[in-house]
């Protein structure tokens, strides 16, 4: 791989060993993708996940003496002002916790705490190259506003975040961001939860591979709420951190654009049928439910919005959890959606994520989400879901049932 002198500066503890451990981890990366050399970025996001290991990886940078050259952005860990007062958590999990945000903070990171970066605060543009982890975040970045990322760890984006650096390999090269993969849609995705399963049945079948949608029946320009879905969960089910949408996102105006020319290597139709199975095979058996589970990805504004509309004055019957953005709180705050929320019983919780251990007291019972991603990580955590649409987990909540 070729350095520059300052690379290699950094690269032979130079420039401390924060940096070095940093710079050692890309070179690592570059050789293990046959990258030639590196090129700067702009902006990054680190999906920081309150868990040791990350933790400990920013840790060991920032007692090295590094400190971020291109801020990141962060994602959630957890809320420790709100879910201590209505949860136990262990000494070492708070602990933890404040060790988190304490080092991201010494490291120099936006301390944004949420997991939808490119809706908000750090948003790239087309041809950008920048570093984001997060499952939601890059295929967003890269597929709607067609800005250059490869599927970056937490850890290569915070060596990324400390050096200005990245290995110039796969996404950030023209001929690797082509279409590769057909997919027929012929099913008519309205709220953001069908793109969500549209995006969980695809991703499930065509792995790694870039697929280009063409739509028979799209009604109107899909929301970002819509996009993010399809995105997130494209890449949770599968690892697809770019897509295309024939006529909608900016590298696909048609198909020979988005194919190079190139015929696609495989092809595949989905029907409403197809989603309404996805469903189905998503969901366990209905019943008595212990907590309602929304925002995985975080909620938007206008999500928080639509969730005001359906409560109405209406009392739910069981926990009721939304995960959000202190940006989207804050708006519902003023605008005056996070009392009427509230008022129902449903409850906001910024800087939060649903794969955390404060929120082990629900495991084992039933949950009900609108997200097929949450249902994945808090069934490795022990809770089984059922995944609906709002509408349906707004109504199990007010009856305690599914």
């Amino acid at each position: 791989m070729r350095l520059s002198d300052e690379q290699k500066r950094m690269y032979d503890g130079s420039r401390g060993p924060g940096v070095q451990k940093a710079m050692e981890l890309l070179v690592a990366l570059g050789k293990a993708f046959d990258a030639e050399e590196m090129i700067p970025v702009s902006r990054t996001h680190v999906a920081l996940s309150g868990q040791e290991g990350d933790t400990y990886w920013c840790e060991l940078l920032v007692n090295g003496g590094a400190r971020a050259v291109v801020p990141p952005t962060t994602n959630p860990a957890w809320d420790t002002q709100t879910l201590t007062r209505h949860y136990d958590v262990t000494p070492g999990e708070l602990d933890l916790a404040l060790r988190t945000v304490d080092v991201y903070r010494r490291i120099g990171a936006v301390l944004t705490f949420c997991c939808t970066p490119e809706l908000a605060g750090n948003v790239p543009t087309f041809g950008e190259h920048v570093a984001f982890s997060e499952s939601s975040a890059t295929p967003y970045v890269n597929s709607v506003l067609g800005a250059r990322s490869n599927r970056e760890s937490s850890v290569s984006a915070l060596a990324s975040a400390v050096t200005g650096i990245t290995p110039l390999y796969g996404l950030h090269f023209r001929e690797n961001r082509l279409g590769t993969f057909l997919v027929d849609v012929e099913a008519a995705p309205k709220e953001a939860y069908d793109w969500g399963l549209l995006g969980w049945y695809v991703g499930k079948r065509v792995g790694a591979q870039v697929p280009v949608f063409r739509f028979r029946n799209l009604q109107g320009r899909p929301s970002p709420e819509a996009l993010l879905y399809l995105g997130a969960e494209l890449n949770t089910s599968g690892a697809v951190p770019l897509y295309h949408i024939l006529g909608v996102t900016p590298e696909a105006p048609d198909e020979a654009v988005a194919f190079g020319g190139h015929k696609p290597a495989g092809s595949l139709s989905v029907t409403d049928r197809n989603l309404e199975e996805q469903e189905a095979e998503l969901s366990e058996k209905g019943g008595k439910i212990n907590l309602v589970m929304l925002g995985c990805p975080h909620y938007s504004y206008a999500q928080l919005r639509e969730l005001d509309r359906l409560l109405a004055g209406r009392t739910v019957s069981v926990p009721f959890w939304v995960l959000t953005s202190g940006d989207a709180m804050e708006l519902a705050r003023r605008s005056g959606e996070l009392a009427r929320i509230e008022a129902s019983g449903a409850r906001l919780v910024p800087d939060t994520c649903i794969d955390e251990p404060c929120w082990k007291s629900f495991e084992g019972g039933l949950g009900v989400t609108d997200s097929p991603k949450c249902m994945y990580y808090r069934e490795r955590r022990g809770q089984p879901f059922v995944i609906r649409r709002l509408g349906e987990c707004v109504e199990a909540a007010v009856k305690g049932e599914i």
